[in-house]
């Protein structure tokens, strides 16, 4: 069993790095700018928007899938 304490739970969570885009096909990174606008005409934060936009785009194509950028299929 975990043993958590008050102070964990209440320290502010850095946000993750930012990666590379660059082994994202064009069509992805146009997914992702087009979903982006979406989530910020729901009201979104522009950082936030952006985050679930290439999330989104993650889930739907696997990620960076340009040849070489390591990424296996099957």
């Amino acid at each position: 069993m975990a043993n958590w304490t008050q102070s964990s739970r209440m320290r502010k969570r850095l946000p993750m790095p930012q990666g590379d885009k660059s082994s994202y096909t064009d069509k992805q990174k146009r997914q992702a700018e087009h979903i982006e606008a979406g989530y910020e005409k729901k009201g979104l934060s522009v950082k936030t928007a952006e985050a679930r936009a290439w999330a989104t785009v993650n889930k739907l194509t696997g990620g960076g899938n340009k040849s070489g950028s390591g990424r296996k299929k099957g």
